[in-house]
């Protein structure tokens, strides 16, 4: 990746939780503006995608703490449920992304790999000069997601403390 509007971003988590778990939060992409609302201000579902979702469609209107927004679309592209799922970008950016999420005893370790080429014209002409910026807006975004998710984690396991309690 050397054109100056390529990134490549890889994003490490860890997180109490089963990877079941983990795959209904992050594969229910109209949720994000619920428990991610730092990034996420609009998800919809375009397409259903098979049994598996292959081909789910989504639509996605997201922001970072820079002053701008940005509009994409994602299609599922590969499922390996509950290990993670891949999905192709575009819209204001271009690429793909790609979820896995590993046990490992009591934690799943979440590593999201997003290889893309910045399209919305801001981003695709300042990026030679702002791309440690545009990179910063990613990493903070993800710090964000990662913030979020601990979160609703936290509150489904209060809520199935409640349920289980007489």
């Amino acid at each position: 990746m050397n054109k100056s509007n390529q990134y490549q971003f890889i994003t490490y988590w860890r997180v109490q939780s089963t990877c079941q778990e983990i795959s209904d939060i992050l594969g229910d992409a109209p949720d994000l503006v619920r428990w991610w609302p730092s990034v996420y201000l609009d998800v919809q579902e375009l397409e259903a995608g098979d049994e598996n979702g292959i081909g789910k469609v989504i639509s996605l209107h997201t922001k970072g703490w820079l002053p701008y927004t940005l509009r994409w679309q994602f299609r599922v592209t590969e499922n390996r449920q509950p290990y993670g799922f891949s999905l192709e970008a575009w819209g204001d950016f271009t690429g793909r992304g790609i979820w896995t999420f590993v046990q490992d005893r009591e934690w799943v370790d979440i590593t999201y790999d997003w290889q893309i080429r910045a399209d919305k014209p801001l981003l695709k002409h300042l990026s030679f000069l702002l791309k440690p910026l545009f990179a910063a807006n990613h990493h903070w975004a993800m710090q964000k997601g990662r913030e979020s998710l601990e979160l609703e984690l936290a509150r489904r396991h209060a809520q199935m403390d409640t349920d289980h309690s007489w």
